[in-house]
């Protein structure tokens, strides 16, 4: 004999027990607050460095610097990666329905997995274009270059101040921050290749100083690709541990005798989820039991959505589950 407790997906209804209805929860609101900032935020640091992208471009052109044309491409793939953010936010705002009753949050980190692998394909592509002008240096303008530099790195820092109001813990947030941050560096190492260029120039500095931009870019295009795919892997969320969760568990509520088939994992940052089979020695008052054991999860955990299956007897799932304890040895026949 069990019974069985299922808080349900947003769109249905919910047990009596399940007191924290996801939709309503102080920290499911603060979540939605801090995503409409922080789609505002990357969509006006996307129209800038869109709108920016162009006036290098057309100075390049005047100017015949193929450096500043390059980094015109350069910050055309960093706009539509702040797009694409935006874009994400826009579709996670979406709210669930029959085919995904968990809505649209999870196409967020998608989208993010998505910013960090054209991360790396910015980095790999100033790599190239910098072997490319030290094998065959071009004349470059200085002054043009010291202009537009300035102007490019003015507007990167207004974009990167917009950011910061954002949710750093959101990775398309981060990942629209680092696309800021490339783009920073790049007019710094432009204003600084342009100044050596006019006192000395040695048009080489350019490529050089575009290769230390570029090691920069790939270590955080790692960090977000690696935590981006860790919850799409269904990966335990940081700073949980399944394991230690079933001893919290039986040291907080006397009538939990064991919990196993815990799994654990996130919709995105902000959307922790937890199932789990506890066994219990008390069967007068299974909601009670239910009820506390979700509010041990959520005071100690921060789960505002979990499954929880109470058993009396022996395990529901009628077999061992990979990610649990060892099963126990079997009974010898009589």
């Amino acid at each position: 004999m069990h019974t069985h407790s299922h808080p349900h997906s947003r769109g249905g209804g919910h047990d009596q027990d399940h007191r924290h209805d996801h939709d309503h929860s102080p920290a499911h609101s603060h979540a939605h607050v801090g995503a409409g900032v922080s789609e505002r935020r990357v969509g006006l640091a996307a129209l800038l460095t869109g709108l920016f992208m162009l006036a290098e471009f057309a100075g390049g052109l005047i100017s015949g610097s193929l450096a500043l044309i390059a980094d015109a491409g350069h910050m055309l793939t960093d706009s539509a990666g702040l797009a694409l953010a935006w874009l994400g936010f826009r579709l996670a705002r979406r709210p669930a329905d029959w085919k995904r009753s968990y809505g649209y949050d999870r196409f967020g980190v998608l989208v993010a997995f998505a910013n960090g692998l054209l991360l790396f394909a910015i980095a790999g592509w100033i790599v190239i274009e910098a072997v490319h002008r030290i094998r065959d240096p071009q004349p470059v303008i200085g002054g043009v270059m010291l202009a537009i530099a300035l102007a490019g790195l003015l507007v990167n820092v207004l974009a990167f101040w917009l950011l910061q109001g954002g949710d750093h813990d959101n990775l398309n947030v981060r990942a629209a921050v680092l696309h800021v941050i490339g783009d920073l560096l790049g007019s710094v190492a432009a204003l600084v290749a342009a100044l050596i260029i006019l006192v000395t120039g040695w048009t080489p500095i350019d490529p050089i100083l575009s290769v230390l931009v570029a090691v920069l870019i790939l270590g955080s295009a790692w960090r977000i690709v690696r935590d981006s795919a860790h919850i799409l892997l269904e990966g335990t969320p940081s700073g949980l541990d399944p394991r230690q969760i079933g001893d919290s568990l039986k040291a907080a509520i006397p009538s939990v005798h064991d919990v196993h088939h815990v799994h654990v994992w996130s919709i995105s940052q902000e959307r922790p989820m937890i199932t789990l089979h506890a066994r219990v020695s008390d069967t007068s008052a299974p909601e009670t039991i239910s009820a506390a054991i979700k509010e041990h999860l959520r005071a100690e955990y921060g789960f505002d959505h979990a499954t929880v299956e109470l058993e009396f007897e022996r395990c529901a799932g009628g077999h061992a589950d990979h990610a649990d304890h060892a099963p126990s040895p079997a009974a010898p026949r009589p």
